[in-house]
């Protein structure tokens, strides 16, 4: 194959519901892949899921025609959401005799340097959660715990679902101001009421996955002009410009100017209602922020951090973007 082994490489983007590995040349060529499930190691634990993700590497190892040993591993794996956490999955990794080199990152990593020229920005991820984390090429870094409520999140599509729930039954049963949720999200599963809603998901018969399907209903309404549904839109875009505008100030970059990539399932949507508003907030908040999205996949940014902890030479980094561009 004309590659030095020891200028093999692994990239590996971890998240909740699949895992994307792919093995490096130094110089950003892809040698081989390797797709499987996702990384949960609060459900399964961090011996059985590590031993999960060794298992696809070794596929992609297999693929590339290169022994499951690396010269770096750069991992970005989703629920590393603490430093003590990142800490603990390296050693795991550590433990695989995958390299004795290796760095453990939260997910939202991968996606914010996919979206950059060089590892410098912020990006916020909302998706069924909601992240932000940012970086600048000194190796200072921005982030957030992003556990949920206990960690001052809201939002997310698993938020925005709940909080549409919220106020479509109590729009039904009085408690509060009529809105059109009230009768578009029963609707979507093919109910009649909040309360035969409400019913489902209490007894199971909406899986937690499906209620995530009740965010572009929001959107939906939204759009229409309902207030309830605007209202819970623009609370997700000023939770949006909220994180960004941190994280720029804690980098020493909302005076200068400086991206802000948006990623993840209800981002990338491109909703009007969320863009225009969280572009409007931006404009006042940071200014000089530059907006962009990210539509490449995660894999890409993790690799592209291996090559930047690595030393890449001239050219990879183009290289490995060409490779996932299609």
């Amino acid at each position: 194959m004309g590659v030095n082994p020891d200028d093999v490489l692994l990239a590996v983007d971890a998240g909740n519901s699949k895992t994307d590995v792919a093995v490096l040349a130094a110089d950003g060529t892809v040698l081989g892949s390797a797709r499987g499930g996702g990384f949960q190691p609060p459900v399964v634990g961090v011996a059985e899921a590590v031993g999960a993700l060794a298992e696809i590497v070794g596929r992609a190892a297999a693929d590339a025609g290169v022994p499951p040993a690396f010269a770096h591993v750069t991992a970005c794996l989703a629920n590393a959401d603490l430093p003590v956490e990142e800490l603990e999955l390296e050693r795991a990794l550590y433990a695989r005799d995958l390299s004795r080199s290796v760095r453990v990152h939260n997910d939202t990593f991968a996606i914010l340097r996919a979206g950059l020229d060089e590892p410098r920005g912020v990006a916020v991820v909302c998706g069924a959660g909601v992240n932000c984390v940012g970086m600048t090429p000194d190796g200072r870094t921005a982030r957030f715990p992003a556990i949920g409520k206990i960690s001052g999140d809201w939002g997310g599509g698993g938020g925005l679902s709940d909080e549409a729930m919220w106020f479509a039954a109590r729009a039904e049963d009085g408690r509060g101001e009529p809105t059109e949720l009230a009768r578009a999200l029963p609707a979507h599963f093919g109910l009649d009421s909040m309360y035969a809603l409400i019913e489902a998901v209490h007894l199971g018969r909406i899986t937690h996955a499906r209620r995530h399907e009740m965010a572009p209903v929001l959107f939906r309404v939204a759009a229409e002009g309902d207030p309830v549904a605007l209202s819970l839109v623009h609370r997700m875009a000023e939770e949006v410009v909220a994180l960004s505008t941190v994280a720029l100030r804690r980098l020493d970059l909302l005076d200068e100017e400086a991206p802000v990539v948006l990623g993840g399932s209800v981002l990338a949507a491109r909703h009007p209602q969320l863009e225009d508003r969280l572009r409007e907030l931006l404009a006042e908040r940071a200014p000089k922020a530059v907006v962009r999205f990210v539509t490449a996949p995660p894999v890409l940014g993790a690799g592209l951090l291996a090559l930047d902890q690595w030393g890449a030479v001239p050219g990879a980094a183009e290289r490995l973007r060409a490779h996932y561009a299609g």
